[in-house]
């Protein structure tokens, strides 16, 4: 059965090779388990049910890629995006944490409104590829300063705007211990090294008293804290009405979300041997349905929006090339359920290091850069500059379209199969105008 629905011999693998497979894609993005809850925690969303809902959103995703979409691509909450619901969303905006998940399920749905009339695809083929990867090379920087921040690493300081904070302070101290640790595991190509790390790490917290670990006192009842809460009335009255702060949500969900999604498609997929001749990625649409999918299912559970992991790329190289790597990830995830809730007594200290690490490893898109070359390398620095120092990702998107846009226009370069760039820029351009 097995053999006819994921044509593995087609394919030229076998079960035994995707089951290694699925269990490798597992054990390198296990540490969104521990991640995701650290940073949704923040907003004031109870830990034990973010994790619990992270398996859950995961679970689902993972399966319903392998078995829709026949692809080696395991989904989970994304960061990056869990950090633009946080810091910008609940916190920049203030908006509450039950709102900001309603407008992750609107999100969701739109984005399979939009699958289905084909303006998703459209957004793809009209912004080139480096673009892309400058998003995910700010989104980066962005997640590495969080977790340098809640490590104390790095401080507020009046007069710089930000110092070196006190390395020698618990909670700093714990945390450069965990960046070594975790790098060195990496270093020697330990499958899990992630959240290997993160564990032992979490222990020395526990010993020099940062934390503690407390078992049995979790259930998966602790689930229904965040399940279902999500507030979509209050999301379509944010400001009155559907206006600017529901559009810009969407809009970035959108965007990030779409850049996670081809950048790990066009990975995998070329990675795999699974991409056409033309270049192009086979049930595209299947892909991007699934995904809208996940990301209003993890609104339901409790979980910021969920989207492919490039980690996948792991399982690939152990010879996944199907689906069925997918929903062996799927399943791993859901046994991982029932311990998710323990995840509340690991202290900040122990996550920062992987939060920092994850930052460095994404910064590896930007050698799709063409540095070289002033009209690509200066949307990009644009981009992978502002989305940390303005703390938005929203922000670092909207000056590195609208750069592009400009730099095209005064390069004599405009062309009329280039105007979905334009309206983007001016709706970037109002977006600018409306804060002022």
């Amino acid at each position: 059965m097995l053999e006819r629905y994921f044509d593995l011999a087609g394919r030229g693998t076998n079960v035994r090779t995707e089951l290694v497979a699925g269990l490798t894609t597992f054990l390198t993005m296990a540490y969104i388990v521990v991640v995701n809850p650290a940073i949704l925690g923040t907003t004031g969303m109870p830990v034990a049910a973010v994790a619990a809902a992270t398996c859950l959103a995961a679970a689902f995703g993972c399966i319903l890629m392998g078995l829709v979409a026949n692809y080696p691509l395991a989904m989970a909450p994304g960061m990056g995006l869990n950090a633009y619901f946080t810091f910008t969303v609940v916190k920049g905006m203030g908006v509450p944490w039950e709102t900001a998940l309603g407008c992750v399920f609107l999100s969701g749905v739109a984005f399979l409104l939009l699958t289905a009339v084909g303006v998703r695809q459209l957004i793809i083929g009209a912004l080139p590829r480096w673009l892309f990867s400058a998003v995910g090379g700010g989104v980066g920087l962005f997640i590495a300063f969080i977790g340098l921040a809640d490590a104390g690493i790095i401080v507020a300081k009046p007069g710089t705007m930000v110092g070196l904070g006190s390395l020698t302070a618990p909670g700093a101290a714990v945390s450069l211990f965990g960046i070594v640790l975790i790098a060195a595991l990496q270093v020697r190509r330990i499958k899990g090294a992630m959240l290997l790390g993160i564990l032992l790490t979490a222990a020395l917290g526990w010993a020099v008293g940062l934390g503690h670990m407390a078992p049995g006192g979790h259930s998966l009842a602790d689930l229904s804290a965040t399940m279902g809460k999500l507030d979509i009335r209050g999301a379509l009255n944010l400001k009155g009405g559907i206006g600017m702060s529901l559009l810009e949500i969407v809009f970035v969900f959108l965007f990030v979300d779409l850049f996670d999604n081809v950048g790990t498609l066009v990975a995998v997929t070329r990675n795999a041997g699974l991409m056409a001749k033309d270049g192009s990625v086979p049930r595209l649409n299947r892909i991007l349905v699934v995904d809208s999918l996940a990301m209003a299912a993890g609104a339901i559970a409790g979980t910021s929006p969920v989207t492919s992991y490039i980690e996948s790329a792991s399982g690939v190289t152990a010879g996944g090339r199907t689906g069925l790597t997918a929903v062996v990830v799927g399943l791993l995830f859901l046994v991982t359920l029932f311990f998710a809730p323990l995840v509340q007594a690991i202290p900040a200290s122990a996550t920062a290091p992987a939060l920092i690490l994850v930052g460095a490893m994404m910064l590896g898109t930007l050698a799709e850069v063409d540095w070289n070359e002033p009209a690509a390398a200066i949307p990009a620095f644009v981009t992978v500059v502002m989305i940390p120092l303005s703390f938005s990702i929203a922000n670092g998107l909207a000056f590195g379209i609208t750069t592009y846009a400009l730099l095209k226009l005064v390069n004599g370069e405009a062309r009329r199969s280039d105007w979905l760039v334009y309206v983007l820029a001016a709706l970037f351009v109002a977006r600018f105008i409306y804060i002022a």
